[in-house]
């Protein structure tokens, strides 16, 4: 397949802003495509302010910023879409809305473009098995922060061709990201051990075990992660956490993945983490 140099990213929020950013910094042009004007005017910044830090911590040329944010064109319209010859979609965690792009996405996308998706646990067979081309769809899972963290998850659904996963591969290297081969399982490789994980310190808390600060405390000091399963909780996202696990029970059927009730309340009561103020922690 020809070489990616247009790609098209679906949704502006914390992945899909983050997606653009790299894209755009890696020289290709992206039609960053959102549902709302102010979804895209706020992912718009978010990339303005991060290539401004980027540049005030000297990993980039004023430049170079300057450059990549000309390189990235929003817009409401999907069917625009159709001139790129790569398209990733980085909406919401929930099949239903998954199954609606990759619907949408076949129809208008010529017949040889690539569809992926930056899902962190939800099916590549099924969202592929939407379309008329599930030879030409691959998961593609970033973590965040995008700009900054170096892993790609790239994810073979049952009918991934060899080429669609060397073309992904390739393309990840040139974000200057380093991609690892993954099939496709419930939560992949990355949330069907970290999510259980995280699970397990919200049970500790409900139980009385310990207190967040504490769990997270005991993780950074004696397991070396850089931060506490709590507060990453609270950074991902409750809501995103609970649909993660919700995946994990439905598609292993294991009562191991069946989410803490903390955690569904805490999520009932809008507590989100850092994105409403109020998690494990304030904000």
């Amino acid at each position: 397949m020809d070489r990616i140099e247009a790609v098209g990213v679906l949704g502006a929020g914390t992945m899909g802003n983050g997606i653009a950013h790299a894209m755009a910094r890696a020289g290709l042009r992206v039609t960053l495509c959102e549902v709302e004007q102010r979804f895209l005017d706020r992912g718009v910044e978010t990339i303005r302010k991060n290539l401004d830090r980027e540049v005030a911590k000297e990993k980039l040329t004023a430049d170079e910023a300057a450059a990549a944010l000309g390189r990235i064109r929003g817009t409401l319209k999907r069917d625009e879409l159709a001139e790129c010859s790569f398209a990733i979609e980085a909406a919401t965690e929930k099949f239903e809305v998954k199954r609606e792009i990759f619907r949408e996405l076949d129809e208008i996308m010529p017949a040889g473009v690539i569809l992926a998706s930056n899902t962190s646990s939800i099916s590549i067979t099924k969202l592929a098995g939407q379309t008329a081309r599930p030879d030409r769809v691959v998961g593609m899972h970033f973590f965040n922060p995008v700009p900054v963290m170096k892993l790609v998850e790239v994810v073979r659904g049952l009918a991934t061709s060899q080429g669609t996963f060397e073309t992904v591969r390739e393309l990840a290297v040139r974000l200057g990201k380093t991609p690892v081969e993954v099939n496709d399982a419930p939560g992949f490789v990355s949330n069907r051990v970290l999510m259980p994980l995280v699970n397990e310190a919200m049970f500790a808390v409900m139980e009385g075990v310990a207190t967040a600060e504490a769990v997270d405390e005991i993780f950074k000091l004696g397991m070396a992660h850089p931060m506490g399963p709590l507060t990453l909780a609270d950074f991902i996202g409750l809501d995103v956490c609970l649909d993660i696990m919700r995946v994990l029970e439905e598609g292993l059927g294991d009562p191991k993945y069946r989410p803490c009730p903390l955690l569904i309340r805490m999520v009932d009561a809008g507590w989100l983490g850092r994105k409403s103020g109020r998690g494990f922690y304030f904000y």
